[in-house]
């Protein structure tokens, strides 16, 4: 279909009909594949025509973009959710051990979304540069969060984004690596003192 074609919906109706099948494709992507499912099935799943789902995206991969983009909050930063009157340099480690916990369950709940989308980061351009502006975009975030909060701005967007790759690997290590070897619990700690020690003034 030309993208011309495609149709922006405005109605209530017509936008939870789109949500609908954001969620049946991108959950079916995330269990079968992206190269694994097809229209039809996503038309399936959704409850609605393939004619449908052609009115709202050129194409399967059109669908994986938006679910994407509506999900990825959920499967790899969740919201820090932290009262910010509350949270300096004093309680930081034990807030930042919640936030990484959070983290960790995150994963588990949506592993195989994770595993799915990241083996496309590799191989889809629009795909990896979605992800690079949302590192991006997190990173500052949560670089604003601390300078509001009272932290040492020197170098603060290095530091988070050290901080953030050591938050991921250690998800990746616990969830899908599983060494049998490694002390987890010691290694949050670990992780968390280099956190700290990061961004202490």
């Amino acid at each position: 279909m030309d993208q011309s074609e495609i149709k922006e919906p405005v109605q209530k109706r017509s936008i939870e009909t789109k949500d609908k099948i954001i969620k049946a494709g991108f959950d079916l992507i995330c269990e079968k594949g992206y190269y694994n499912t097809n229209t039809a099935e996503i038309a399936k799943e959704a409850n609605v025509s393939t004619g449908i789902v052609y009115r709202y995206f050129k194409d399967k991969h059109d669908i994986l973009i938006e679910g994407i983009k509506t999900y990825a909050s959920n499967i790899f930063y969740p919201a820090i959710d932290i009262d910010t009157t509350e949270f300096n340099f004093k309680n930081a480690k034990e807030l930042f051990r919640d936030m990484i916990n959070k983290f960790i369950e995150n994963h588990k709940l949506s592993q195989t979304a994770h595993e799915e989308i990241m083996a496309m980061v590799h191989s889809d351009n629009i795909i990896a540069e979605f992800f690079h502006e949302y590192e991006i975009t997190t990173t500052n975030n949560i670089v604003n969060f601390l300078k509001n909060n009272g932290f040492d701005e020197s170098n603060l967007t290095e530091k988070v984004h050290i901080a953030l790759g050591l938050v991921d690997n250690l998800c990746h290590e616990i969830v899908y690596h599983k060494h049998e070897s490694i002390n987890y619990d010691k290694m949050i700690d670990l992780v968390l003192n280099c956190i700290m020690e990061l961004l202490k003034k």
